[in-house]
């Protein structure tokens, strides 16, 4: 990546040429520098064309109602080819039904949300209790290391495992994968692997998956909800190439890892730094069901996600033309304060936490929305019944990606309630 592209983040974003802000460039997500870009686009150009950036020219939308607006209108903003600002490479490409629009989309997402209906979820919910406790039982005290590898990716790990069945001793390969289908520089600008890296682990990911599914295809799916039972028993996930299969491999992994792993980093590091919202929090612990809202938002886990425009339209004022990359920054919609009152703080009892657009909208809203709150709640319902404090002791690091709002290493300090 150049320089220019690099030193970017040490810039004024009001001191470039309107037409020059590119919100793209994964470096200011890394660096945490995006947050007064996307107040300048938000007051100047709520939608906003880029002409050139590492992704190709791209539109921005970055208020509230006008992603509204996109998320609404399925027929003129598509979701296929792909729901990242990036393009796939052609010869690896995936399908998955995120990325396509009704009927294929209905079909195939209602074939395996069954895996996360309230009934399943009230039947996991002991389940990721008693394991988030072991996870806390088993940390230092006083001492640091990373809460990203210690709680965050292992409880999302083990909750992976059983929406997948997948072997418990092996959950780690889930997050590999997950963390592999999202390191791509030409999709998000992550760099941390190369392409031939990232297809070998992504074919390894096929194959173990090709012979659990052969597995379950000859078992009686009854009273059985794991993902890779309904769609080996679903007449929408028959015949698949393998790299539609793949695809909605990476879709489900990935829908249930990112959210709710950098949520709970994140809700840490938001704690620390507005220490009068961590005082009311040990206050009144009824406010963790609301605090997960306000994680939610706050953190925005996906960033963005990308719909391609099937005709010449208007939106915000601007004319889109046929094929242009309609950009939803998540991110930003998240921070209008033309819509969200105070949005730029963190604010645990805010009235109306769960209006915020960390879960999309419309036939494309985040189906796994319900289990990731419960997932948090739990959490924070057994760290205060442990800890006094979850001290951060270093600035956390960040994900170099535009799309996962990812936290790579976050060190704490665990302080005991007194007994």
């Amino acid at each position: 990546m150049s320089e220019a592209r690099e030193t970017v983040v040490n810039v004024d974003p009001y001191s470039i040429p309107l037409e020059d802000i590119d919100v793209s460039n994964p470096t200011l997500y890394m660096t945490d520098s995006h947050w007064p870009y996307f107040e300048r686009l938000r007051k100047e150009a709520p939608v906003h064309y880029c002409k050139s950036s590492l992704f190709g020219p791209y539109w921005s939308v970055t208020r509230f109602e006008d992603i509204m607006e996109v998320e609404k209108n399925v027929e003129v903003f598509s979701s296929f080819p792909t729901i990242v600002i990036g393009d796939q490479d052609p010869e690896f490409t995936v399908e998955q039904f995120i990325a396509l629009d009704p009927p294929k989309h209905d079909a195939q997402r209602k074939a395996v949300t069954a895996a996360v209906s309230p009934h399943s979820l009230a039947q996991m919910e002991s389940l990721i209790r008693s394991r988030v406790a072991e996870i806390m039982d088993g940390l230092p005290i006083g001492e640091p290391f990373n809460w990203v590898d210690r709680v965050s990716i292992e409880l999302t790990t083990q909750m992976l495992a059983t929406l997948f069945d997948f072997p418990f001793e092996d959950r780690r390969k889930l997050t590999f994968w997950s963390d592999m289908a999202t390191s791509s520089e030409e999709i998000a600008g992550d760099d941390s692997v190369s392409a031939e890296e990232r297809q070998a682990a992504l074919m390894g990911c096929i194959e173990e998956f090709t012979a659990i599914w052969n597995e379950r295809a000859k078992q009686s799916p009854e009273g059985k909800h794991d993902f890779i039972t309904l769609m080996a028993h679903s007449p929408s996930f028959q015949n698949m190439p393998p790299l539609e299969f793949l695809g909605n491999l990476i879709l489900l992994i990935v829908g249930g890892n990112d959210t709710t792993r950098n949520s709970i980093s994140g809700g840490v590091v938001m704690l620390n730094e507005n220490p009068s919202e961590y005082a009311k929090l040990k206050a009144d612990p009824t406010l963790i069901p609301n605090m997960v809202s306000e994680i939610i938002r706050f953190q925005t886990p996906l960033m963005h996600m990308r719909r391609t425009a099937t005709q010449d339209t208007v939106l915000g004022g601007q004319h889109i033309k046929k094929g242009d990359k309609v950009v939803m920054w998540y991110v930003s919609a998240n921070r209008d304060d033309t819509k969200i009152d105070r949005p730029d703080e963190f604010i645990i009892d805010r009235p109306n936490a769960r209006n915020h657009m960390s879960f999309g909208f419309g036939v494309h809203r985040c189906m796994g929305n319900r289990l990731a709150e419960m997932q948090l709640r739990i959490v924070w319902e057994e760290i205060m019944q442990r800890f006094e404090r979850v001290e951060m002791v270093a600035p956390p690091e960040r994900l170099k990606s535009n799309f996962v709002r990812g936290i790579t290493d976050l060190q704490v300090v665990l302080h005991p309630k007194a007994s």
